[in-house]
């Protein structure tokens, strides 16, 4: 099965109406909706499958340009999710957990096809680089008003890491606790560090293309 990104097809509960899921899900908390579906609801499912399927798909086709890899990788750790309901961790933060479970996913992935070992965003180097759309709230933060391929340009100069930090700050919205998570810090200030050093290597590049 490939999931579709806006229409994803699943188990029945899927035929409830999204408007309705969010009614009864919507004003719960990250920690009350996974214990929800840990506990084998299928309501719970339902809000987890169709509100972060289209998130993950977003995010992950940034680092891997192949459409069906991501949506194969997606698809992997929900199929993993199902399987392991009932024995599941605690999870402050959904969308920071399932952002690390996907990284960790195509890291895999990507290993494989290349026969080559990725153990780290930093180890893909060139292979992750950042499309920025008209759209993007990134655009919003740059001071100098530099056009949208410039500012592309300048975010690929940065290092994988770095990259990845702006885009979960500004595109994802996380915050410094959620993004320490993700690139699995053991301490907060060290996310705060890197988004700090990836701004000003940012503004030294686009300074410097003047």
């Amino acid at each position: 099965m490939t999931i579709n990104p806006k229409k994803p097809s699943s188990p029945a509960s899927l035929s409830l109406k999204y408007s309705e899921v969010i009614r009864i899900y919507g004003e719960k908390s990250d920690i009350e909706i996974w214990e929800a579906f840990d506990h084998g609801d299928e309501l719970a499912f339902n809000y987890l499958y169709r509100t972060f399927v289209p998130i993950l798909f977003r995010y992950g086709i940034q680092l891997a340009k192949e459409e069906a890899l991501v949506q194969d990788s997606i698809q992997n750790i929900f199929i993993y999710l199902r399987s392991k309901r009932g024995s599941l961790s605690k999870v402050n933060s959904i969308k920071a957990y399932l952002i690390k479970s996907l990284n960790r996913e195509l890291l895999n992935k990507i290993s494989k096809s290349k026969r080559v070992e990725y153990k780290d965003i930093d180890d893909l180097k060139d292979s992750f680089l950042i499309d920025v759309s008209c759209e993007s709230k990134m655009i919003e933060f740059e001071s100098s008003k530099e056009t949208k391929k410039k500012l592309e340009v300048a975010l690929n100069q940065l290092t994988p890491k770095q990259r990845l930090a702006i885009l979960l700050l500004y595109e994802e919205g996380l915050n410094y606790q959620q993004i320490a998570e993700i690139l699995e810090f053991k301490e907060v200030k060290s996310a705060r560090k890197l988004v700090y050093r990836a701004l000003n290597n940012l503004k030294s590049i686009l300074i410097n293309k003047h």
